[in-house]
């Protein structure tokens, strides 16, 4: 059993969207590695940070990512493995590029609660928060609009002055 830490600096941007780990950021990582009857496996974390944009309101975020991972590189014989041990060296580039890039958000945010962008003027809802967005009424549902306008009738109330009865 050996264990490991490196500091590898990425020559390539890994991820694709709206956020990636991008050329020339360090992936620090810590392996653990293990001889097994079937190959050697392979036990770790690596730790970097991804940039791109908000999904919601289209600003510059960065932030950390920290993935696990634990893979058997399988010594060549018979049966097709996904990893196999090389020569007595296993190649972690790939296994590890997965692991972050399939860990990246899809939908990355700015902050939980990022109310976005103004549909109608474009400027981030964040900026002003006490100006709310007036959406346009659909023309169908205009005589409804009115109904919720009008001032709520009393019950009993029949719109007649009790004193002119």
């Amino acid at each position: 059993m050996r264990e490991t830490e490196l500091d590898v600096v990425l020559t390539e941007k890994w991820g694709e969207g709206l956020v990636a780990v991008e050329a020339g950021e360090t992936l620090e990582l810590d392996a653990r590695l293990e001889s097994v009857h079937e190959g050697i496996l392979v036990t770790g974390e690596v730790h970097s940070t991804y940039s791109g944009v908000c999904g919601r309101c289209l600003i510059d975020i960065a932030a950390p990512v920290e993935v696990e991972f634990q893979e058997l590189f399988a010594y060549p014989g018979g049966e097709a493995n996904d990893f196999e041990v090389q020569d007595d060296h296993v190649d972690l580039e790939t296994l590890v590029r997965d692991a972050i890039v399939l860990s990246l958000p899809f939908q990355p945010v700015c902050r939980p609660d990022c109310p976005g962008l103004d549909p109608a003027t474009g400027e981030r809802l964040a900026d002003s928060p006490g100006a709310a967005s007036q959406e346009p009424v659909d023309s169908r549902w205009a005589a409804l609009a009115e109904l919720a306008a009008e001032p709520a009738e009393e019950p009993g109330e029949t719109g007649q002055n009790p004193q002119n009865s």
